[in-house]
């Protein structure tokens, strides 16, 4: 956008709109300080006025006076031109004041406003003198102005739209650092991974903030305090961590997850990305094993970290985090003591004690943020007073020791030991806690009363943000060490665990009920608290409460389509050995065997399966340990026996049991090929979530009513946008891309097939955190290939091709290889359509994914007809339907190869070569298209 100069100028990537709106200026020399020509020009301009507010000296000293102001005018410009602004617009203000009527006076100070960001200003000054103007000598201002004017107007910029990221938003002042920032802009221009090292409290999340807030790009920070580091659970921590921070869905509701670093890859892709890794000292190990494997899958990606010592990689560029300077250090002092104390003003007297306070506290600003925060109570005199001892420690403490305990641990121990014993016992305890804290849980773990707690957030020991508390990390590490000292640690843990096994038990009855919302929305915001409490329980060996809340958080995790959550933590308390409640056994070990067969392909364990039945037959059946028995049996491909097992459920007392297993009924309807059967149970099951209101069951319904219609040949959109609606109705921040893509398809069967690109496209420029994305770019290569435009699917398919290359996705790999056959059938090269075929089916076998394995079936039928063995052909169809029991389920597209096998065959032959396929057993069906494709 030009300026009011003219200037074309380009910004560099560092410069940032200033908060006016005026567009950035190109880089230009910095303000100057005095001297110079800026210097002569304030002085001449200030003599200037000053002679004119006088009166002057005479009528002889007119055209000296007018020679002295066109030079001020000058001089004016030539600081406007050079970017010299201090000072420039209080001097022009007072020339203005003395001249009014003077246009060039008027049209530099205009200028200046706009060049130094105060557009609004400017814009106000122009107003101002147009009905000077107006009043005084009823004319307008001159051409020139009029010019900057209208230029101002066209320059007012639309509303920035808000970057993609989750950076919080500062609320309080940034201090000092000026070189510390530079430093830290300087390695992210030309460096890739920049680690701020310093001791704990030096103020290295601040500075990390503050410079990535001046990023140009999307920025995502994620802190790495609240990760555990012990433990078999813990495995990839870091990169979970970050997949949290970026909101990345562990899978849809649709298909199987993938690993971390694959999906963490395919989210931070793109240009102009920062990664903000904050407190990775506790897993410096980790962190850096992260560090490089990430940024060596990401090319375009900078990670910035903040640690106590450097991560020691190639390639980092190190910014060590000094104290604050002496000024500074005051000025945080005093801004936070106001905060603390509104209406306090250092007096000259009490000006070189704030300097010795800061001094004695190292010039670290949480220590002196923690001591302003005093002043609430106490006179800065008696703060002053009694840092006492406790600093002689922090200047003399072990050399060999870690920084945090020569430094912040006496900032925090100073602070501690401020607090009167209820208040010590009670933040102790509150360590315990590495998510947010209410008052009831604080009650219920610690044992306290709100006045205490209230009393903490008033020392600063606690943050409150208006609903809930949090304690600072630092804090929070000196209280778990306080705990290890009263020997109170385990104690406290076990009561942590306690209270939010009771918080997850209490929520999810509710979460199969119309009012599952707010519970929903309550254990999201207890995530970490959960969490900590199930890793406590493992680690303990605690088998009893670890089933209970791994129990309960299973129907969380489903509701959520978090599949990685649910396979993970339904693992780690499968491990856990010892007493623990039958049904709870009975719901993890179920889910567990479901999570490891579907979602991650491995083969079920026949022991666990074991285990459930023998449960089963003695264990009352709460409502969801009443599916059990059929899921097993259906994990196990017994699905007669899993029918059976329904059959004794549908007359359940709980109605979320009774519309559950009417749509797992639907499901095994529509696995045996009878449609007519699985389309009544799946109106029953809509019904029966509709009435009961919830959310989930009733979307799950919806998603297998829209197959089941969009193999019929039916409308099934409205299904899909509906299960959407829902779906986010649980999860907001769930993107749902699987069902995007799947509206996208069904709308261009439908007839609106330029509507399916355009929303299918849309996705693809999204930022890839959303997922999947690959299945879009297929199902814009089957779309160009309908249209017969086979360069636009060549097109598509390449980077689904790269993403399925990387991917382990076996549902993403089998669906590029289908498509790459059908690319290769339509440009005639058959021998790459039989290898694409052969490569989706042999995986599809690997993943025991029969409904998989039929597609590529269908698939080896339409080459098997191009290659004119129309008889053969027929019977592969007969042996998809043996896979999948109803072909039309396949693909739609490949139907339209029946009209043609039937012409040219006869009916009688068709129908025979097709009956031959269809009669095969599973594995007889897999036998022939093995041997077909080898």
């Amino acid at each position: 956008m030009r300026r009011a100069t003219g200037s074309t100028s380009p910004p560099t990537r560092w410069t940032r709109c200033g908060s006016s709106g005026w567009p950035a200026r190109a880089p230009r020399p910095a303000r100057r300080r005095g001297g110079g020509r800026a210097a002569a020009a304030r002085r001449g301009a200030r003599a200037v006025a000053g002679r004119a507010a006088g009166g002057g000296a005479g009528h002889g000293a007119a055209p000296l006076e007018e020679v002295r102001l066109a030079g001020a005018e000058d001089r004016a410009e030539a600081s406007l031109a050079i970017g010299a602004f201090d000072g420039l617009v209080a001097d022009l203000e007072a020339l203005v004041a003395a001249h009014p009527l003077r246009e060039r006076l008027r049209l530099l100070l205009i200028r200046t406003l706009a060049e130094d960001g105060r557009r609004a200003e400017a814009l106000s000054a122009y107003a101002g003198y147009r009905a000077f103007l107006a009043e005084e000598l009823g004319t307008d201002p001159g051409s020139e102005l009029r010019e900057l004017h209208l230029e101002l107007l066209r320059a007012e910029p639309a509303p920035a739209a808000r970057p993609r990221g989750n950076l919080r938003a500062p609320v309080s002042s940034f201090l000092g650092r000026v070189e510390e920032l530079q430093l830290v802009r300087d390695q992210l221009e030309t460096g890739r991974l920049v680690t701020l090292t310093g001791p704990g409290g030096v103020g290295k999340t601040r500075l990390a903030e503050t410079a990535a807030g001046e990023f140009p790009g999307v920025v995502w920070m994620t802190e790495l305090a609240p990760v555990s580091r012990s433990g078999a659970v813990e495995h990839t921590a870091v990169a979970h961590a970050v997949i949290a921070a970026l909101g990345i869905r562990s899978g849809d509701h649709l298909a199987s997850p993938r690993p971390p670093m694959e999906r963490l890859a395919e989210a931070l892709a793109g240009d102009a990305v920062l990664l903000v890794l904050d407190n990775c000292e506790h897993l410096i190990d980790e962190a850096a094993g992260f560090a490089r494997d990430l940024l060596g899958r990401c090319p375009e990606l900078r990670i910035l970290a903040t640690s106590r010592e450097p991560m020691g990689i190639h390639g980092e560029a190190v910014c060590p985090v000094a104290p604050l300077a002496p000024a500074a250090a005051a000025a945080l002092f005093t801004e936070r003591a106001r905060a603390a104390r509104p209406g306090f003003a250092a007096t000259p007297d009490e000006t070189p004690l704030i300097e010795e306070v800061c001094r004695r506290l190292d010039g670290l600003p949480l220590a002196i943020e923690l001591a302003a925060a005093r002043l609430r109570t106490l006179p800065l005199n008696d703060v002053a007073e009694r840092l006492g001892d406790r600093f002689a420690l922090l200047a003399r403490g072990d050399r060999t020791a870690d920084p945090r305990h020569r430094t912040l641990r006496a900032v925090v121990a100073w602070s501690w030991d401020l607090l009167e014993p209820e208040e010590r016992r009670l933040a102790r305890r509150l360590a315990v806690f590495p998510g947010e804290i209410t008052a009831a849980s604080a009650r219920a773990v610690a044992a306290t009363d709100p006045g205490v707690l209230e009393s903490l957030a008033d020392k600063s020991l606690l943050r409150f943000d208006g609903h809930r508390y949090r304690m600072l990390e630092t804090i929070r590490a000196y209280g778990v060490e306080e705990l290890v000292k009263t020997g109170e640690l385990t104690r406290v843990r076990a009561a942590h665990a306690a209270y939010f096994t009771g918080v997850a038990e209490q929520a999810e009855p509710h979460l199969r009920e119309a009012g599952q919302l707010p519970w929903v929305e309550r254990l999201a915001g207890e995530r970490g608290n959960l969490l900590a409490a199930l890793q406590f329980a493992c680690e303990s060996g605690d088998a009893g409460t670890a089933t209970r809340l791994c129990a309960a958080l299973c129907t969380y995790w489903l509701l959520r389509g978090e599949q990685q959550a649910l396979l993970r933590w339904t693992e780690a308390t499968l491990e856990v050995r010892g007493e623990a409640p039958d049904e709870g056994r009975i719901i993890v070990g179920t889910l567990h065997l479901l999570a490891t067969s579907i979602w991650s392909g491995r083969p079920p364990g026949d022991d666990e399966a074991a285990e459930i039945r023998h449960l089963l037959k003695t264990t009352p059946q709460e409502p969801r340990a009443a599916l059990a028995e059929a899921v097993v049996e259906i994990v196990a491909g017994a699905d007669a026996q899993a029918m059976d097992a329904l059959s004794r459920h549908l007359s359940h007392p709980h109605p979320w049991t009774r519309a559950m297993a009417v749509l797992i009924r639907a499901v095994l309807h529509g696995r045996a090929g009878d449609v007519d059967h699985m389309r009544t149970d799946l109106e029953d099951a809509i019904a029966a979530f509709t009435e009961l209101g919830e959310r989930a069951g009733l979307a799950w319904a919806l998603t297998s009513r829209a197959d089941l219609r969009t193999v019929a040949g039916e409308h099934a959109v409205a299904d899909l946008e509906e299960a959407v609606r829902l779906l986010r109705e649980l999860d907001p921040a769930d993107p749902l891309v699987l069902q995007r893509i799947w509206i996208a398809e069904l709308r261009a069967r439908a007839g609106a097939p330029a509507r399916a690109r355009r929303e299918l496209r849309a996705l693809v420029q999204q930022e890839a955190e959303t997922g999947h994305l690959a299945f879009a770019r297929v199902v814009l290569a089957e779309l160009a290939l309908r249209e017969g435009d086979l360069d636009d699917a060549a097109r598509h398919l390449r980077p689904a091709w790269d993403a399925a290359r990387r991917a382990e996705d076996p549902q993403l790999r089998i669906a590029v290889c289908c498509t790459a056959a059908d690319l290769a059938m339509a440009q005639g090269d058959l021998v790459t359509a039989r290898e694409r075929i052969a490569a989706s089916f042999e995986l599809a076998v690997t993943v025991h994914d029969s409904a998989m394995a039929a597609v590529a079936a269908a698939r080896l039928a339409r080459l098997t007809s191009l290659d004119g063995r129309a008889e053969q052909a027929a019977e592969f169809l007969g042996a998809a339907e043996a896979l999948i029991g109803d072909v039309r389920a396949i693909d739609a597209d490949l139907m339209r190869l029946v009209p043609a096998l039937r012409e040219t065959l006869g009916e009688a032959t068709y129908k025979a070569a097709r009956a031959r396929g269809r009669a095969r057993g599973h594995d007889e069906a897999l036998a022939l298209i093995a041997e077909r494709l080898t």
